[in-house]
């Protein structure tokens, strides 16, 4: 059962529902879970409560960080999981790879639909419906996301967000689980990366990963970006980070980078420090 949050409202005065019972009001699901705190939270809440009901499934896609299957893989082993691995094919997808400014939309809907054949899949061999959740929470609202109204249309359902449940509240029930993904830092897709209009690529997804992992390994830092527009790749760090991201370190990414994609030409620290 998942600990009921607190009695003493947040910040904004609202004090979250239990999110037992807004699952136990859903009934059988699927999970969508990226490998990120809060789906790996959900997935977990869901399972122990209601393990014969709950399906967790996990795009692999080359936008989808290698570690973050690997976090998703070693928790079903650990709880138990029903796990479906999917390919929800948004690279199939011209518009998505043009990048625009709701590519969110596009990803989203590919994902959507290929959980909605796992649900049809399901229900032919079972008894009931099964409702697909997400992981997002209410800070989700106040920010451009263009995944949630692809959700409306496929009706996907966000417990955190009936639950009435931020980002500080998953990190809390997620400690209190004692969950070891309590502390990771927020990791969206590696297309994400990719300024609007830089067309989304296998080649430009695998140079980013290959440098926030170089830069990781040789920093010891653990929130990085490495942003590609056009033929330009930029480093991201936060304020305190960035006397780490000496440039010999640059250069040795830059020549590393090159040799992996030509095309990317220049390598740099983002004079503006990640928000």
């Amino acid at each position: 059962m998942a600990r009921p949050i607190g009695n003493e409202p947040d910040s904004a005065g609202v004090v979250p529902r239990d999110l037992d019972a807004v699952l136990k009001d859903i009934g059988s699901v699927i999970v969508a879970c990226s490998g990120g705190v809060d789906s790996l939270l959900l997935a977990t809440v869901a399972h122990r409560n209601e393990p014969n009901g709950v399906i967790v499934a996990h795009a692999v896609s080359p936008a989808v960080p290698a570690d973050a299957t690997q976090r998703v893989n070693q928790c079903a082993d650990a709880e138990g999981w029903h796990l479906e691995l999917i390919d929800s094919g948004e690279f199939e997808d011209p518009v998505y790879r043009s990048n625009p400014v709701d590519r969110c939309y596009y990803c989203k809907t590919h994902l959507y639909v290929a959980l909605s054949l796992v649900a049809e899949l399901k229900v032919s061999t079972d008894v009931g419906q099964y409702t697909i959740l997400s992981g997002a929470n209410v800070d989700d609202l106040g920010e451009y996301r263009p995944g949630l109204q692809a959700a409306r249309e496929y009706k996907v359902r966000h417990p955190f967000i009936e639950a009435g449940m931020a980002k500080q509240h998953i990190r809390e029930l997620s400690r209190g689980l004692d969950l070891p993904s309590a502390e990771l830092p927020a990791s969206p897709c590696l297309a994400s990366r990719l300024y609007t209009g830089t067309p989304v690529t296998e080649k430009r997804l695998a140079v980013i990963e290959h440098g926030e992992g170089f830069l990781k390994q040789h920093t010891g830092i653990r929130i990085v970006r490495c942003r590609i527009k056009d033929d330009e790749m930029r480093i991201e760090v936060t304020d305190e980070d960035r006397s780490k991201i000496i440039p010999e370190l640059v250069e040795r990414l830059r020549e590393e980078v090159r040799l992996l994609s030509p095309a990317i030409r220049e390598v740099c620290l983002d004079p503006q420090p990640y928000q």
